[in-house]
């Protein structure tokens, strides 16, 4: 009996990938666990290994199709054996949709069934939940997904309630065409978007959706933190770690949170759901997009230790070698914008969590330090006084983004102070 080969649950969150590339061919011999495929899903890319040694027999989902998780994409066997009916399912089917020419591979209800119940069981319900393919097309055709009746699970979108709705809106005479639909004029050209990229947008636009947006800023002294990096960068040095700034802002936050349960949180119908553990995402550019790998039980790492996650998950995640555990169950973010050169930055917010804090370049800027009062007694520190100084300090703005469900500017405030006193006190 031929081995099938299905399409991973690649983390419980994901119920679809993309075949990037089939790595073998039919009638290539095969290693139990040597790579046979790779899959590109909205999170991650990664290498699927074959289940079984032998042949690769047939390939049923070619490159660029986007297939449900517990599918059957192929099947591997002995050089000389035969696929039955029986074995590849009646209702396999690969559809393609004329929207977007990318082809879509349903369900295997025989050898997969299992595999598909245990990611039903698994899915989220309602309408806050989007699948890729159904993300893609509202991407394509520029639609708003509240203005679509789902037919789904309370309500939630499927791919079919969005393309009768793409078919309901061509039937009505003065609707606008969709910027989907535009050909490049003779000095354009059309750039398809990757699969990362969608993923981005869709996620980006469903959290302002979602959650509405306060901003609130503070600035950072960020002297003691530069003193102790210049003063322990040499050591870790020798030891094989960089110590960047990045670290010390995780470390601080992460304690902050400790100190202010609600920002570790997420907003849910029933209630607030409160984490129990901290664990602190870092969002990393790469040369498509981004991704936010995640370390985990950040508040139990020492500063050595946050440095080195920091680098190896920002390496790996350059390099594209992320497992898709390592991009799931973030409570908070972090995003270290001022690497770049910005200076103050307004991120969204990376749902389902509370908040976001953005972090700006750290520059030298003059510093007022108020001086005493000519009977020596504290100066009100917002009047000119004689006794006033200007330094040169390395000063840093921090942004927080929260969601106002969640949190109010006073919690938000409180939280964002408890870093930046964290972070100007840094060893006292």
């Amino acid at each position: 009996m031929p081995t099938p080969v299905m399409m991973p649950q690649l983390g419980e969150t994901v119920f679809e990938g993309t075949v990037a590339r089939w790595l073998k061919q039919p009638g290539d011999p095969v290693q139990r666990q040597e790579p046979l495929l790779d899959i590109t899903t909205d999170k991650i890319d990664t290498e699927v290994p074959a289940p079984a040694a032998g042949f690769l027999l047939k390939i049923l989902a070619v490159e660029g199709a986007t297939v449900q998780v517990g599918s059957v994409i192929a099947y591997i066997g002995d050089k000389e054996e035969e696929i039955t009916e029986e074995a590849e399912g009646p209702e396999r089917a690969v559809e393609s949709s004329k929207e977007t020419g990318l082809p879509v591979l349903s369900s295997s209800l025989s050898a997969s069934r299992r595999a598909g119940d245990a990611a039903s069981d698994a899915e989220p319900e309602g309408r806050s939940f989007v699948s890729p393919v159904v993300a893609r097309l509202s991407a394509e055709h520029n639609i708003d997904l509240e203005e679509v009746q789902g037919s789904g699970r309370q309500g939630r979108v499927t791919k079919k309630d969005l393309l009768a709705y793409i078919e309901a809106a061509k039937r009505q005479p003065h609707t606008a065409p969709s910027a989907a639909a535009a050909a490049p004029g003779e000095d354009e050209v059309l750039q398809p978007f990757s699969n990362m990229r969608r993923a981005i947008a869709e996620h980006m636009s469903r959290s302002v959706r979602t959650s509405p947006h306060v901003v609130t800023i503070f600035e950072a002294d960020m002297t003691a933190v530069v003193r102790h990096r210049a003063a322990h960068k040499e050591d870790l040095a020798q030891k094989g770690v960089t110590l960047s700034f990045t670290p010390y802002i995780v470390a601080a936050v992460a304690a902050a949170l400790g100190e202010n349960p609600t920002v570790n949180s997420s907003w849910t119908d029933a209630g607030l759901m409160l984490y129990q553990r901290i664990h602190v995402g870092i969002a990393v550019a790469v040369p498509d997009g981004l991704v936010v790998p995640v370390i985990r039980d950040t508040d139990e790492m020492n500063l050595q230790g946050l440095a080195r996650a920091v680098n190896d998950l920002a390496d790996r995640a350059r390099r594209g070698e992320l497992s898709p555990d390592e991009v799931r169950g973030g409570t908070f973010t972090v995003t270290n914008h001022g690497t770049s050169g910005s200076l103050l930055g307004t991120p969204i917010i990376n749902q389902p969590q509370a908040a976001i804090l953005g972090v700006g370049k750290i520059c030298k800027r003059a510093v007022v330090n108020s001086g005493s009062g000519s009977d020596g007694t504290p100066a009100d520190p917002l009047l000119p006084s004689a006794d006033d100084t200007i330094s040169i300090r390395p000063m840093s703005y921090l942004s927080l983004a929260f969601d106002h469900r969640i949190l109010d500017g006073f919690g938000a405030d409180s939280f964002l102070a408890d870093v930046v006193k964290r972070l100007e006190n840094w060893g006292a």
